[in-house]
């Protein structure tokens, strides 16, 4: 079946700072990790790589340290970011009104999907936290050749969905998800959960910032929602 023309908005949500409270906890897992292979980044600078794929980011922390790192030890700091991640994962929780803007999408019949650079294991206790049903559809590092800054995620979510990417509207919460959307040739919204300021993400592409999921649910109608009849 080929793609067809939304007559509304689709949604494709990034998952980590977007609708999970889970960006610092992230932030400090990946500083731990370097700290165990000798490599010292403030926090900031790794905050600063968040949303990248595990792969990329791994270098990209490298470079600014100065370092250059092996591919087995490339792969080697990605699980133990895992391991350091999972130790936090407990302080983790939905950002405001990330439930019921999902709900808000069902109920204003909405298409949406979620595209995550984690891959589907350490992706799975956020996924759960939000209760989603069977039938969403669900993209992760382990389903694309590239995750962001490559558009690939959202290229598969639109495909999942049936629908051109043009006609989507990405919700992100770094520069890196909005890089991808612009990639994609999506329209790209921010939100600052992530840690990032509004002016660099509007750089960055964004159409629309809003404060969390609670503030996009409450402007919907500037994405263009029919939110009243």
């Amino acid at each position: 079946m080929s793609p067809k023309t939304a007559a509304a908005p689709v949604f494709i949500f990034d998952l980590d700072g977007t609708l999970i409270d889970s960006v610092y906890q992230h932030t400090l897992a990946w500083s731990e990790a370097l700290q165990q292979e000798d490599i010292h980044l403030a926090n900031w600078r790794v905050h600063r790589f968040i949303g990248m794929s595990g792969g990329l980011l791994v270098h990209a922390l490298a470079r600014e340290a100065g370092r250059e790192v092996s591919r087995e030890q490339a792969e080697r700091l990605q699980d133990l970011h895992g391991q350091a991640y999972a130790k936090r994962v407990n302080e983790v929780r939905l950002l405001p009104g990330a439930r019921e803007l999902l709900d808000g999408l069902d109920r204003f019949q909405v298409g949406w999907a979620i595209a995550t650079s984690g891959k589907r294991d350490k992706a799975r206790p956020a996924l759960q936290m939000l209760d989603l049903s069977d039938d969403v559809p669900i993209i992760t590092r382990d389903d694309v050749e590239r995750a962001k800054p490559a558009p690939d995620l959202f290229l598969a979510a639109a495909e999942k969905l049936k629908v051109e990417l043009e006609h989507c509207i990405v919700i992100g919460d770094s520069v890196w998800d909005l890089l991808a959307a612009q990639r994609a040739r999506a329209l790209g919204v921010a939100l600052l959960c992530g840690g990032y300021g509004e002016e660099e993400l509007i750089k960055a592409g964004a159409y629309r910032v809003y404060r969390d999921p609670a503030d996009l649910l409450a402007h919907l109608d500037e994405l263009g929602v029919r939110v009243a009849n």
